[in-house]
Formats: structure tokens, sequence, C-alpha cells
């Protein structure tokens, strides 16, 4: 398994290694993971760019010092305040449709233990008017991590963000953005791993985070440069 460690120097460099790794998969067939601490940002999925609130909710976030990006899996706009971790595991597959479930449980177990790891025993499941609402969620006093998944005919990309610390300026700004976009967002909702009395290290979350996703298969790691 490839690791791909670190993170380009803007944003949208940022997100286009991300996409990078995942047509190199569907190539050469060997699985992909990276676990990064993107740049402060808000990404959007389609259906908020759809929204009639969508231009109000960009500027929302662009008034708040967040660069704003539009992602390409479904789900509801996602703040990243440079703490928040991130994560992409791409795997070369046959059948992608028939295995969503499996691999979306599969990663929820393998986020659960990192967050053990770190002192944190979450579950499964989100509170209600959750940030990114979906099935697909990890919670401990409060949502901590979400997960999203992108399959096409040769690979499939299993992604999601965990909040380490800073979930009160996390819903700060997610607020007037479900706001604008009018979708139920409770702050309240928004959860970390520090505020559930784990570490609020980010890079201890990450190295938990890659132990637990690389599942103890041999890795070769590279480095995004930050120039």
């Amino acid at each position: 398994m490839r690791l791909l460690r670190g993170r380009a120097a803007d944003p949208e460099t940022d997100f286009e290694r991300t996409r990078e790794m995942a047509e190199t998969v569907a190539e050469d067939r060997e699985p992909a993971l990276r676990v990064w601490r993107p740049h402060r940002q808000v990404a959007f999925g389609r259906r908020d760019a759809n929204s009639d609130g969508y231009d109000q909710a960009c500027r929302a976030a662009r008034d708040r010092g967040y660069t704003v990006l539009e992602r390409a899996v479904g789900g509801r706009a996602v703040a990243y305040t440079g703490s928040t971790v991130s994560f992409s595991l791409a795997v070369p597959t046959e059948d992608p449709r028939g295995t969503i479930d499996d691999r979306y449980e599969w990663a929820k177990a393998a986020v659960k233990r990192a967050l053990d790891d770190r002192g944190i025993t979450a579950r499964t499941g989100e509170p209600d008017a959750a940030f990114c609402p979906g099935s697909h969620s990890v919670q401990a006093d409060g949502k901590i991590a979400g997960l999203a998944q992108r399959v096409r005919q040769s690979v499939a990309v299993v992604g999601g963000i965990v909040v380490v610390r800073d979930h009160e300026a996390i819903a700060e700004v997610l607020a007037p953005i479900y706001e604008a976009l009018d979708v139920p967002f409770d702050p309240q909702s928004v959860g970390s791993v520090a505020n559930a009395g784990g570490t609020d290290d980010p890079e201890r979350v990450i190295a938990a985070l890659e132990r637990s996703l690389a599942d103890g298969r041999d890795v070769s790691v590279s480095t995004i440069r930050e120039t």
C-alpha cells in the first residue's frame, strides 16, 4: 500500500493530489491511503451548489476566513479549521457497487479503533441536525467523524473527516452556512476528540488513523511538499 503524507501549498492543489492518488490506484491496482490536515476551508457538496442559498453560504464562509471548495461526493458542507483531520483510502475493485456497504462498515470500524487508540469510546450514528448529515457517522459527545464514498468502474474511494478540536469554531462557521442552505443544523451537535476527553493533537490522531486504515499492510511512504 502507498501511504501519502503531507499537503500541497494551497487548498485547490491539495484537492488535486487526492484525485491523482485515486487515478493512480485505478491504473496500477495498488491501494493508497492519505491521512492529513487540510487547509482552512469549507468544502461544499453537489446538493449545496444546487441550492438557492449557495452564493450566500459561500460568502458566509469567505467572510470568516475560509477558502471555498466544491467536492465531487455528495453530502453537505464540511468545515476544516486546520486542525481537522481528513482521510482518503483508495482501493482497486472489480465490483464497486456490490461492496459499498461492506466498505462503509469496515471503514467505520477502522475509525472507531483509531479513536479508541486516542482515548475515545465512540459509536456509530450522529445527533439530530448534525453537520453533513448522513448514515455513516461516528459520535462521542457530538458528531466527530463522517464518511463518504465515491466509486468508479475500477476504484473505490472511502473518505472522511475527524474533528480533533475546534468544535466551537466549526459550529460557528457552519451555522450561517446551513441557515443560508436551509438545512437544519444544531451547533451543539458538533463534537471533537478533545471535547470527548481524548487528545487535542491532530498528529496523534493522524498516526492512529494511518495504523488502523492500513490494517497491517506493508506501506511505502511518499510525501507531498508544501512549497
